[in-house]
């Protein structure tokens, strides 16, 4: 596979490349770069988690990167997840790589998984740690903790305050090349870039992939910041916080079609229709062609060879919402069924599940 080829899958499901002339130079310069994410471990898997993230994985394999996952338990215990309870912590975080082994969707056999408990034990992480917050400003700090999911104010723990220097020293402590994160985590990418320019550290590629949208449809956030719309798609996203906005990897079809149905698509609109997107971000990587069942009525059973043909003929208004709704159920029941059957008769994914059933969620 020549180096356009490969960018060419980058671009299939990046928001953007920061900057795609560095990934063309990383791609003829390394034959197997390191690319990165990481998770807070944090509640049952929703499709963004469970589905979403192992299909980009999956592309990052195919264009010949080395993946690893990062397992940030200390970024959850600041974060005060489970109440800082780091035992259900790292049992959300085994539960995470369950549901990504059972969803077959990468091979994880060959992702690189990481635990961040094992870097507060070595001396040099904290190191990196400090650099990095030596050389920026605690004003550059509180504008990035929209990456923890938190704002600017003075009233956050102190605790808060290290994660974007913890954040941006993970990316050098593990020596990735790229930085495969949400959009919603561009604040500290752009921070390691900054510090590596005046470190003359390593600078990474920032390769930022769509946040799946939440069922309510855009949300306009209160402050709008840097780019508008950035701020729209992340106010936005899929929040397990919002089980009746979510929908997660063990809801039965039942369920996904109750919440299918109640969800935000205006007919003839395509941007910031949350139906659209989980068919161009989700169905149409694993299917090339997909069908919507119509009453003959109307027409009669409808396919779509790919994504850009359903686009044009929602927008024509040759499809209503509810038949994409109902077509869109069934395909991700189809994508949700192996890792939902894996729970249920697994010892182990089961107890898992179980488990994670039972624990309060906290902020």
């Amino acid at each position: 596979m020549d180096v356009e080829e490969r960018i060419s899958i980058i671009k299939g499901f990046a928001y953007e490349i920061i900057t795609e002339q560095e990934l063309r130079q990383l791609f003829e310069t390394k034959n197997k770069p390191k690319a990165y994410d990481g998770f807070e471990p944090s509640g049952l898997a929703h499709i963004p988690v469970g589905i979403y993230r192992p299909l980009l994985i999956r592309e990052m394999q195919k264009a010949g990167i080395e993946f690893h996952l990062l397992l940030a338990d200390s970024f959850a215990w600041i974060n005060n997840k489970f109440g800082g309870n780091l035992e259900v912590i790292r049992k959300a975080g085994e539960y995470f790589l369950e549901v990504w082994k059972a969803s077959k969707l990468a091979d994880m056999s060959k992702v690189r998984v990481h635990w961040h408990k094992d870097f507060i034990s070595d001396e040099e992480y904290w190191k990196k740690v400090l650099t990095i917050a030596r050389n920026h400003t605690l004003r550059r700090t509180l504008r990035a903790l929209t990456i923890a999911g938190r704002g600017e104010s003075l009233d956050n723990q102190t605790a808060v305050v290290f994660y974007p220097s913890m954040q941006a020293a993970d990316i050098f402590y593990m020596d990735v090349d790229i930085c495969q994160l949400g959009l919603d985590q561009r604040k500290v990418n752009m921070l390691a870039r900054e510090i590596a320019e005046k470190l003359d550290w390593k600078k990474p590629v920032a390769v930022h992939h769509n946040l799946l949208m939440g069922l309510q449809g855009p949300v306009k956030p209160q402050q709008m910041d840097e780019d508008a719309r950035k701020d729209v798609l992340i106010t936005s996203k899929m929040s397990k916080s919002k089980p009746d906005t979510a929908i997660f990897v063990h809801d039965s079809y039942e369920d996904i079609r109750r919440k299918l149905r109640k969800a935000y698509t205006p007919p003839k609109q395509v941007e910031d229709n949350p139906i659209l997107q989980y068919f161009k971000e989700i169905i149409f990587r694993v299917k090339q062609e997909v069908i919507v069942e119509r009453p003959a009525k109307f027409g009669g059973n409808v396919e779509f060879k790919s994504y850009e043909e359903m686009e044009r003929a929602y927008k024509k208004g040759e499809v209503h919402p509810l038949d994409l709704k109902e077509a869109l159920a069934k395909e991700l029941n189809e994508m949700i069924s192996p890792i939902r059957e894996h729970f249920e008769k697994n010892k182990k994914a089961k107890e898992l599940y179980l488990f994670m059933k039972e624990q309060q969620i906290t902020r």
